[in-house]
């Protein structure tokens, strides 16, 4: 069988340049094929660009799929320069309070905690204080923000019943993120790293 010009060795093709899911980061993404690359996806900012790097075999679905987890990726790593420590934390949660809640969830405190490895967040109403693992400290803003968030509310409402979960629907991402925590949990059973 002759060989495909565009996937001889040492040959990249570059895919039309697409606007990135709202929230990504960055205005644009660039997808860049290579016969070379044969496993490996990889993603770098480049200026106000996403530069997707995928190998020339992958499938239109395959592509789209890599680009979305590559934005994960990188927005997680840019999360965990951004959130900071406890008081930045506190300044979060009262900022989300704020938006969401119209200030009437008021934590005593909020911090970082390392020793929950089963759970992404907890709250004691009795004494308003709210513990969010450090496992969360990877993974994309918006993630953080619900979990956050999805404590804020037990201020407000102690159990998981309608009345909770009707709070949260104020929070526009609250399916995505979780949809997020439920797959890494997944990927962590199937790892045998999952509590």
């Amino acid at each position: 069988m002759p060989a495909d010009p565009l996937h001889r060795a040492g040959t990249s093709q570059r895919s039309a340049t697409s606007q990135p899911p709202s929230g990504s980061g960055a205005s644009a993404i660039e997808v860049r094929r290579s016969a070379r690359r044969r496993r490996t996806v990889s993603a770098y900012r480049e200026g106000d660009r996403t530069v997707v790097l995928i190998p020339a075999r992958m499938s239109k679905a395959e592509e789209q799929r890599w680009v979305s987890v590559m934005l994960d990726k990188l927005a997680a790593q840019e999360s965990r320069r951004a959130l900071g420590g406890d008081t930045e934390l506190a300044q979060r949660a009262e900022r989300l309070s704020a938006q969401y809640f119209d200030g009437r969830a008021r934590p005593a405190s909020v911090r970082w905690v390392t020793n929950q490895n089963t759970r992404w967040g907890s709250c004691t109403p009795s004494d308003g204080t709210i513990r969010l693992s450090h496992r969360l400290q990877g993974m994309p803003e918006y993630v953080v923000d619900y979990v956050l968030l999805h404590e804020l509310a037990h201020l407000l409402v102690p159990g998981h019943g309608p009345r909770f979960w009707r709070l949260l629907e104020a929070y526009p991402r609250t399916e995505r993120a979780r949809g997020y925590l439920e797959g890494v949990a997944a990927a962590e059973r199937a790892s045998g790293r999952g509590g």
